[in-house]
């Protein structure tokens, strides 16, 4: 494992495979319906799977879960 890999949070180990790309849909500029429509669930899906997202890592902000996420070199999809 090299130095940089080391630095990134490990995000397999705490979200799953959803979690991790509702946290990659928050990095673009859209709202909690437009990443529902787009994953095909209920804006209170998502509402419930964010919840999750920033309890897991800690975060109390959308802002916080994007910085983790860059930091974790998580991409948008």
């Amino acid at each position: 494992m090299s130095a940089i890999e080391m630095d990134r949070p490990m995000v397999s180990a705490s979200l799953t495979r959803r979690e991790q790309v509702v946290l990659s849909n928050l990095t673009e500029e859209i709202t909690l319906e437009q990443i529902a429509t787009k994953l095909f669930v209920t804006r209170n899906t998502v509402k419930s799977q964010v919840r999750s997202v920033y309890r897991k890592l800690g975060v109390s902000t959308r802002a916080d879960a994007v910085a983790w996420a860059q930091t974790a070199g998580l991409r948008s999809s």
